[in-house]
């Protein structure tokens, strides 16, 4: 049968692509038609609706937004779940909250169906190129049955236990993901503003041990003001409430996470939600101009910070 793959968005086109390319037969749909169109003419069959899609595939592949889009497409608490779902493998790549990913589980077992997370940690251009990690959980046989087929998206896989675990190990990696992006961008103003030549210390950083991968990719669109996203800070303040929740429901401090969630929020209502992270540069450039509405000094004191 197909592999089918539902949500062709900014990571989901690049990652269906790969498995059509990679000469899986392949059936997708997305609510936008005309996204399926590149995955049309990479040999892939873009089904009418999801019904179509799981009608043709046993392993269907989710890549949406959030749980209300996922509910929306499976018609969760609907008449038409349980039909849809039953003897088939929904697999949960985006991100949700482990408690929404647990549910869900519970729902499509109780239908007949099977269940696999698999979260992937990378944005955009290691979708393109195949390079994404991906962290799986669920029971051992579907894991097993799925693994295989993410091979073209993913240069490693992990298991990771039951569900949520895929998902917990995901928000994990997140956190340090946004505090260093973050700490990157605020160590980068600080240069510009010190009149540094910001070239040149991103050249010192990348030959230092602090570079690495996300460095690599973000300091260049830094240096270039080059905003056009990668990971969208709106899905990165998204991904940082869903950490923050976590965090909270288990009774952990997050203390960076918390600076950087302020900052994500404020980027986001100055209107660079679509923007890539890196634009978390214009809500610390606010900050520094008193642009935000809190002034520089307001900012010190109420941060502790010494004048």
């Amino acid at each position: 049968m197909d592999v089918g793959f539902i949500g062709l968005g900014i990571m989901g086109q690049p990652m269906a692509l790969n498995l059509a390319r990679a000469g899986l037969p392949l059936v997708v749909w997305n609510r936008t038609a005309e996204r399926g169109e590149p995955l049309r003419a990479a040999g892939a069959r873009v089904a009418a609706g999801p019904a179509e899609v799981f009608a043709r595939a046993r392993v269907v592949i989710l890549m949406l937004a959030d749980g209300p889009a996922i509910d929306a497409v499976l018609d969760r608490g609907g008449p038409g779940f349980a039909p849809l779902v039953a003897g088939h493998v929904v697999v949960h790549m985006g991100t949700t909250s482990p408690e929404y990913s647990r549910a869900l589980e519970g729902d499509v077992r109780a239908a007949g169906g099977a269940y696999v997370e698999a979260p992937v940690s990378g944005s955009r251009k290691p979708a393109e190129a195949g390079q994404l990690v991906g962290m799986l959980a669920g029971e051992p046989a579907a894991v097993e049955e799925v693994r295989p087929l993410l091979a073209p998206l993913c240069r490693e896989t992990f298991a990771c236990g039951p569900v949520p675990g895929g998902l917990l190990m995901k928000l994990s990696v997140n956190l340090f993901l946004i505090t260093q992006v973050t700490g990157l961008t605020e160590a980068f103003h600080f240069a510009e503003r010190q009149g540094l030549d910001t070239g040149q210390f991103l050249d010192v950083l990348d030959a230092g041990p602090m570079a690495s991968a996300v460095s690599r990719m973000k300091a260049p669109k830094l240096r270039e003001r080059d905003f056009a996203a990668q990971a969208a800070a709106a899905d990165v303040l998204h991904n940082n409430r869903l950490i923050a929740e976590a965090a909270r429901r288990a009774e952990l401090a997050s203390p960076l996470l918390d600076v950087c969630h302020a900052l994500f929020e404020e980027t986001v209502e100055q209107g660079d939600g679509h923007r890539d992270m890196v634009a978390v540069l214009r809500a610390i450039e606010a900050r520094t101009t008193g642009d935000d509405g809190r002034g520089t000094a307001a900012v010190n004191a109420a941060e502790g910070a010494r004048p």
